[in-house]
C-alpha cells in the first residue's frame, strides 16, 4: 500500500535534513532512545497481564553493514502494527506541522519539542529508511513502512519472527563517516552510556595471533543501572570515585561529591563533585552532563544552571528537562529555573555540612575548593549568603577562620580612625615578607589571599560590609596601613621635599611605571626605604585585566611609591651630602628664584581687585617675563639635583634595595646592583 505522509508542505523533510539539530549524529541517540521506550512499553503491558511473553532479555542492537552502506536499530520491545505506524509515524509526528511550520523556520529545533519528531532525525544522514516491525499483540503480523524522505511512503506486509522492531537507515553520501565501527563507538559512548537497557554493538574482542578478534560475547556498551540512579544509602565512597573516573578517566581525584535524589516538586537525579580547580582559572566548563531518564542531552550547561556550577563535574537527569529542544528553550523553561534554584540550595547545603562533619579535612582541601566557592559568591546571591557561613580566610601562618571568627580576633587591634575594621592581606608570602612581618610586629593578622578572583572578592565585601575594608600589606608604610590618627604633620617641609625629590627621581627605573616620591619618620631601625603600590589603583588595574570596559585603567602605567626613611642613618647621609655638594652650587639660583618669586608675588597684589581688562600691559608683560624666569630657574636647580642623585651611589644603592626587596629589579639594573655592591665592601 501506497500513501503519504499528512503533510502537505514540501519544505519539512529539507528542514529534517539540514537544520534539526545542529549535531547530526543526534540521529542514533533518537533511534536508540525510541527502541528503549519500545522495550519499557513491553515491560508495562506484560505488568498488566497483557504479555506473556519473555521480558527477561530485553536490550537494543545496533548492527553496522558497510556492503549495504546501512545502519540498523533493532529492540524486542513492544512493536507496532500497521495502524500504530499509520498514527505514530504518518499522522501524530506531523500534526499541526504547517501552520507551525513558516513560525518555527528559523528555530527547527524548537519543531522537535512541539511535534516528537525525533524519528524523523533518521532522515538526516539517510536517503532511504525502513521499519521492520512486529506487534507484541497476538496474531500481528509483520509490517514494513519505507520511506525515500519525501512525504511519499509505502507500507506492506513482511517477515519477522520476533516481537520489536528494527529501524533500517540507508546512509545518503553525505554521511558516509557514520559507516565507520570506531564513529558508531563513538557515539554510543556519548549518548547511550547510561541508558537503562542494554545497548548492544558487535562482539567484544580479543587479541589473538597479533590482531583483534571477534569473540562470542556481545559487546554491551553501556551501564544500566549508573550510581546516580541508586539510593545513596546503597552506594560508598569508593563506588562515588569508581564512577567519576569512568564519567572522567583521565582526571583527578575529586574533592567532595553531592549525590542528589529528588522527587517534589520536580525529579531530578544526579551526582555532582568538586574538581580540584587550579589558580589559573582556566577552567573547562563542559563536564556536567545533562540527562533526561538517562538519555544523553547536553554537556552544555551554562544557562540551564547557575554560572558558577559550571564548574563542577557529573551527572543530572530530569525527565522534567525536555530533551528534544533548543538551548535557548530550556534556558527560559519554568522547570528548568527552578531545578537550577535546588541544585544551588543543595550544593550550599552539602558543603556547610561537609564544613559542620568534617572541618579539618574542610581546610585541607580549601585552597581546591575556594575558586569555586568564591566564583559562586560572587554571582549567585543566594550562593553567597549560604556561603557566608562556612568559606574561610586563611592567615600567612596557614590558619584558617570563618568570617565570624576573624572578626573576633582583628576587631580590637585593627580598626582606623574612623573605625573601619581593616582586613590587611598579602598575595605572596615571600615576595612581600619583609611588610608581613612588620604587620606582625605591630600586632597586627595577615591574611594571605593569592587567587586571581580576591581583587573582585574583596570588592564584593566592601559594597556589603562599608564598615570594612581589604588593604594589601604593601600598599603603603606599615604606620599608615590602619591609620590611627589624623593630622600627624609631615616630617619635611615643602620646599624641603622639593629638592630631595629630584634626587631619588632621577635613578627611578622609567620602565617600571611612575614613582611618587613621599618621606616619612620610620624610625632608625626601619628600612631605609620602601616600595608601595596604591591599593585602589592596583585593584582597577587588577579588575581592568578580568572586566572589559575598565581598559582605562589597564592602559595606564602602574603607580608606585617610594617612601623615603629620613630617620635613617644611611638617608641622612646622602641628604648631608646633598648639603655639602649641591647646596653651594644652588645658593645663587636659590638667591635668584626667591628674588623673582617676591617679584611675582608683589605683581599678583597688584592685580587683586581688578579685571582683566583694567590690568596695563605692561603690568601682564612683566609678569609672564617674571614667570618665566622661575620656570628657568626652578629646571636648573631640579636638573642639578637630579644629576646630584644618578651620580650618587650610595642613594643608588638605596633605591635599588627598595626595589630589590619587592623583586622589581631584573636583568642590567640587577646585574649593575650586584657590581655595585662589590665595590662597596671593597
Amino acid at each position: 500500500m501506497k500513501g503519504k505522509i499528512g503533510v502537505t508542505s514540501e519544505n519539512l523533510f529539507p528542514i529534517i535534513k539540514k537544520f534539526l539539530y545542529s549535531d547530526h549524529d543526534i540521529f542514533l541517540r533518537e533511534i536508540i532512545s525510541n527502541a528503549v521506550d519500545a522495550t519499557q512499553k513491553l515491560k508495562t503491558v506484560a505488568s498488566a497481564g497483557k504479555y506473556k511473553g519473555n521480558i527477561d532479555d530485553l536490550k537494543v542492537r545496533v548492527s553496522l553493514n558497510k556492503e549495504a552502506k546501512t545502519i540498523t536499530v533493532s529492540d524486542n520491545g513492544i512493536g507496532m502494527t500497521a495502524e500504530e505506524i499509520e498514527k505514530f509515524i504518518n499522522q501524530i509526528a506531523f500534526s499541526g506541522a504547517n501552520e507551525f511550520l513558516e513560525k518555527y523556520k528559523n528555530d527547527a529545533n524548537a519543531i522537535i519539542g512541539h511535534f516528537g519528531l525525533g524519528f524523523y532525525s533518521s532522515f538526516m544522514v539517510s536517503e532511504e529508511v525502513e521499519i521492520i516491525t512486529r506487534s507484541y499483540q497476538e496474531d500481528a503480523k509483520a509490517v514494513r513502512w519505507i520511506c525515500d524522505g519525501s512525504p511519499e511512503y509505502m507500507i506492506e506486509d513482511a517477515e519477522k519472527a520476533e516481537v520489536g522492531t528494527d529501524i533500517i537507515m540507508h546512509i545518503n553520501s553525505d554521511s558516509v563517516e557514520f559507516l565507520e565501527d570506531t564513529r558508531i563507538t563513538e557515539m554510543l559512548n556519548k549518548y547511550c552510556k547510561f541508558l537503562p537497557v542494554p545497548i548492544i554493538f558487535g562482539k567484544k574482542k580479543e587479541w589473538k595471533d597479533g590482531k583483534y578478534e571477534d569473540t562470542a560475547e556481545d559487546n554491551q556498551i553501556n551501564d544500566t543501572v549508573p550510581a546516580w540512579t541508586k539510593k545513596p544509602v546503597d552506594l560508598k565512597e569508593e563506588d562515588y570515585t569508581s564512577f567519576y573516573h569512568k564519567l572522567y578517566p583521565y582526571g583527578d581525584e575529586p574533592l567532595f561529591n553531592i549525590h542528589l535524589n529528588v522527587d517534589y516538586p520536580f525529579n531530578l537525579t544526579g551526582i555532582l563533585y568538586f574538581p580540584k580547580l587550579k589558580n589559573n582559572f582556566e577552567v573547562q566548563k563542559n563536564k556536567i552532563q545533562l540527562y533526561c531518564n538517562q538519555v544523553f542531552v547536553t554537556d552544555s550547561v551554562e544557562g540551564i544552571v547557575p554560572e558558577f556550577l559550571t564548574l563542577l563535574h557529573g551527572v543530572l537527569d530530569s525527565p522534567d528537562i525536555p530533551l528534544n529542544v533548543s538551548r535557548s528553550y530550556l534556558q527560559s523553561d519554568s522547570n528548568v529555573k527552578k531545578i537550577s534554584g535546588h541544585i544551588t540550595k543543595k550544593v550550599a547545603d552539602r558543603l556547610a555540612e561537609i564544613f559542620k562533619d568534617k572541618r579539618t579535612e574542610f581546610e585541607e582541601k580549601w585552597n581546591d575548593l575556594k575558586l569555586f566557592i568564591e566564583y559562586g559568591m560572587l554571582t549567585d546571591e543566594k550562593f553567597y549568603e549560604k556561603a557566608l557561613k562556612f568559606f574561610l580566610f586563611q592567615n600567612t601562618d596557614g590558619k584558617s577562620f570563618t568570617w565570624e571568627e576573624y572578626e573576633g580576633i582583628i576587631s580590637n587591634n585593627q580598626k582606623d580612625k574612623d573605625n573601619k575594621l581593616v582586613y590587611l592581606y598579602a598575595t605572596n608570602k615571600d615576595e612581600q615578607f619583609s611588610f608581613i612581618e612588620a604587620a606582625k610586629n605591630k600586632g597586627y593578622d595577615v591574611l594571605l589571599m593569592n587567587d586571581v578572583l580576591a581583587t573582585p572578592l574583596f570588592n564584593h565585601f566592601e559594597q556589603k560590609f562599608p564598615d570594612k575594608h581589604f588593604v594589601r600589606v604593601d600598599s603603603d608604610v606599615v604606620d599608615k596601613l590602619i591609620s590611627k590618627e589624623s593630622g600627624k604633620e609631615s616630617p619635611l617641609s615643602l620646599d624641603e621635599k622639593n629638592e630631595l625629590s629630584p634626587i631619588f627621581q632621577a635613578i627611578m627605573p622609567k620602565e617600571r611605571g611612575q614613582f611618587i616620591i613621599d618621606f616619612h619618620d620610620l624610625g632608625e631601625n626601619g628600612s631605609p626605604m620602601v616600595v608601595t603600590q596604591n591599593e585602589f589603583m592596583r585593584r582597577m588595574k587588577d579588575m581592568s585585566k578580568m572586566q572589559a570596559g575598565m581598559s582605562f585603567y589597564g592602559d595606564m602605567p602602574d603607580s608606585y611609591n617610594l617612601v623615603i626613611n629620613i630617620a635613617h642613618p644611611l638617608v641622612k647621609r646622602v641628604i648631608k651630602e646633598k648639603h655639602e655638594i649641591v647646596t653651594p652650587a644652588l645658593n645663587l639660583t636659590t638667591t635668584e628664584l626667591l628674588k623673582f618669586k617676591s617679584e611675582k608675588e608683589s605683581l599678583l597684589k597688584l592685580k587683586q581687585g581688578k579685571k582683566e581688562e583694567e590690568i596695563p600691559q605692561e603690568e601682564k608683560d612683566l609678569l609672564k617675563e617674571v614667570e618665566t624666569k622661575i620656570s628657568d630657574l626652578e629646571e636648573q636647580k631640579r636638573k642639578k639635583l637630579e644629576e646630584f642623585g644618578a651620580g650618587n651611589q650610595l642613594a643608588k644603592q638605596l633605591v635599588d634595595l627598595a626595589l630589590l626587596a619587592n623583586n622589581m629589579l631584573r636583568g642590567e639594573a640587577l646585574n649593575n646592583f650586584v657590581k655595585r655592591s662589590v665595590d662597596l665592601i671593597k
